[in-house]
């Protein structure tokens, strides 16, 4: 009898495998709403509408900032990310990282994050050998542009580069939007719903009036529900 080939597990990064709501959003959100101000130059208060409009519009504040005010991304993503005292305000659990260990599969971070802030969350969390490797948003590059989630172009690329089908890919977030173009592709979806109660910004977390969405496969609130899968 052949055996079911294993899955390949994408995993977001924030309010998925730490409390981003806690440790990152709310200095990172200020640190944007900052770079707006001072580089786009408009007051405080619409420096916070333009963050969350391109947010909504493209999936990722960095795209519209390029694409309508010539922001360079690598300056962006670095005076954005600086965070200091970020290692102080991390969180996770040793049943975490037993989980990840455990599970059958390929594993990988797929973050629209950039690679430098990434690291340094799961360097302190512990969690950098759990994984196969780290898709962030430098990876994300198309024709020149960036294409961070949801864009289903990128997403089915990197199942490409991966040498995978879509439909062994597993992708594990808190972001619906995320989730529904996963979906899309043939990719299985698992909901992380743990963090929803801390997340208070649409930008930080899925919302949505359904339970479970169609296009979300699983609902969990710990990695260890994974094994029920």
């Amino acid at each position: 009898m052949k055996k079911r080939p294993l899955p390949v597990w994408l995993f977001d990064l924030d309010n998925t495998l730490h409390d981003a709501s806690f440790a990152a959003f709310g200095p990172t959100n200020q640190a944007m709403n900052d770079y707006i101000v001072e580089h786009v130059e408009v007051t405080e208060a619409e420096a916070a509408l333009l963050r969350q409009r391109y947010w909504d519009r493209y999936g990722a504040t960095l795209l519209g900032l390029v694409r309508h005010h010539g922001v360079r991304p690598h300056h962006f993503l670095e005076v954005t990310h600086r965070l200091p005292g970020l290692e102080e305000r991390l969180r996770t659990s040793s049943h975490d990282r037993a989980a990840l260990r455990r599970l059958p599969g390929r594993k990988y971070i797929l973050t629209n994050a950039p690679r430098a802030y990434a690291m340094r969350v799961l360097d302190t969390l512990q969690l950098t050998s759990e994984f196969d490797g780290i898709l962030c948003i430098e990876d994300m590059e198309m024709f020149g542009e960036h294409r961070p989630k949801p864009d289903r172009r990128m997403l089915r690329s990197v199942a490409a580069r991966l040498k995978v089908r879509p439909s062994r890919c597993v992708l594990v977030e808190d972001t619906l939007q995320h989730q529904r173009a996963a979906r899309g592709l043939g990719m299985r979806t698992v909901w992380m719903q743990r963090y929803l109660k801390r997340a208070e910004s649409r930008t930080e977390v899925g919302r949505h009036p359904c339970p479970t969405p169609p296009y979300v496969c699983a609902r969990i609130r710990s990695l260890r529900m994974l094994y029920r899968l």
